[in-house]
């Protein structure tokens, strides 16, 4: 079962997401067959038009709920304390059709 992950960064931890950004990126890479999406999420452009990353979203394969919450747990950057909340859900594709 696919599951969705949003993760919103803590107010002011750009300096922890940089940090960690290697060994997060090692950990996706490790779950490849497992991904189906993955990315950071942005701030809206500032007047230079510079966004940052605020979060990430992740839709994962895993089997279960227990295993989605291990997965979001063993992340680099939830074990470095970078997220504020992190939300699970399951998830089905319906579009575009597979």
């Amino acid at each position: 079962m696919l599951y969705m992950f949003h993760c919103t960064d803590k107010a002011g931890a750009a300096e922890i997401r940089t940090a960690n950004r290697a060994e997060h990126l090692a950990y996706l890479e490790s779950h490849t067959a497992r991904l189906f999406a993955a990315g950071p999420l942005l701030s809206e452009p500032d007047s230079a038009g510079n966004q940052g990353m605020v979060g990430s979203l992740l839709i994962v394969e895993c089997a279960d709920a227990a295993e989605a919450q291990s997965f979001a747990a063993n992340d680099p950057y939830a074990k470095a304390g970078l997220f504020d909340s992190v939300a699970i859900r399951p998830w089905r594709r319906v579009f575009p059709k597979a």
